[in-house]
């Protein structure tokens, strides 16, 4: 066990080292990343910063992007394209910064039983309050709030959507697990995870209840969910992309059949679930020979044009 551990926080650390410094530099405007204390009831201790485009509407989009294990919100926002893109497109980005442990330091709380009960505590309660105080602080549009994160923020992305589907529109899920996929925090880290274990399977209908059950009684529209996933992960592995797929697809009441598949980049598998008026409810990327190491160059671009904010 030691061993997969040490390989693990190796890769771990590798990857947040790569990610840091190769995707695209800080964008370069007058806009700046700032921190805000003191944005309301933050009872996962988490850090915000924000970054707010010099051109933007009056009541402009938020986009909430989340870090992985060990990153933090500015290593995001320096290692990922989603402010070059709001200054492009007049968007708010919030870059939340984990402080949990579970094992290895600054990774989401998925875990634990305050996180996965809608206004239990914790960081989901946390990244709420940051997106009010955005609508409150900068009039963001609160029928425009998106969700987007990587490995342990792409986890927190598929928890928001099902634990606030009244406060989200759509998320875009980046090598992320189905929600309620831990059973606890010892199930969290890899060396001792059953749901990164490899070998986790449940029925859609499982995975579905999992989110009914997130929100008991809630009737409205559910946030459209956008996934990709590295057919070479060995970390997240890839398999839990179609558990993902299974989750959300049963949610919409959608076929477990894709109603396309296309390529529509180069080595960029896409399958899509459309509803019976045509609109896409889940889409999902499978990339092939791409380990624990997204998104690459172009990938929030297509996930923001998917929460319809490049128009």
């Amino acid at each position: 066990m030691s061993g997969f551990r040490t390989a693990f926080v190796t890769i771990a650390s590798t990857l947040l080292i790569a990610v840091a410094g190769a995707v695209v530099p800080a964008p370069a405007a007058a806009a700046s990343l700032v921190e805000v204390t003191g944005f309301g009831n933050n009872p996962g201790g988490m850090r915000m910063h924000i970054y707010v485009p010099d051109t933007r509407p009056a009541n402009p989009a938020i986009v909430v992007a989340m870090h992985g294990c060990g990153g933090s919100g500015p290593g995001f926002y320096s290692g990922s394209e989603f402010a070059s893109l709001a200054n492009r497109y007049g968007f708010l980005v919030i870059y939340p910064s984990a402080q949990q442990q579970a094992g290895f330091g600054n990774c989401f709380d998925t875990w634990s039983d305050a996180a996965k009960r809608r206004g239990g505590g914790s960081d989901p309660v946390s990244i709420v309050s940051m997106v009010t105080y955005a609508e409150q602080r900068y009039g963001g549009d609160p029928n425009r709030v998106f969700a987007t994160g990587s490995s342990s923020g792409g986890m927190m992305t598929n928890e928001m959507l099902a634990l606030y589907p009244d406060v989200f529109k759509a998320g875009a899920a980046f090598m992320g697990v189905p929600f309620n996929c831990f059973a606890n925090a010892a199930d969290f880290p890899p060396w001792t995870s059953k749901c990164t274990g490899g070998s986790m399977n449940r029925t859609p209908q499982q995975w579905g209840d999992a989110v009914r059950q997130a929100y008991p009684g809630y009737t409205g529209t559910r946030p459209r969910v956008q996934l990709w996933h590295g057919t070479a992960d060995t970390l997240v592995p890839y398999s839990l992309l179609q558990e993902e797929i299974e989750q959300w697809t049963n949610v919409f009441g959608l076929s477990q059949t894709p109603t396309s598949t296309d390529t529509p980049q180069s080595n960029w598998n896409r399958r899509r679930y459309a509803d019976g008026s045509g609109t896409v409810r889940v889409e999902a990327y499978s990339i092939p020979g791409a380990g624990h190491s997204l998104p690459t160059t172009g990938m929030a671009a297509v996930a923001i044009a998917f929460f319809g904010l490049t128009g």
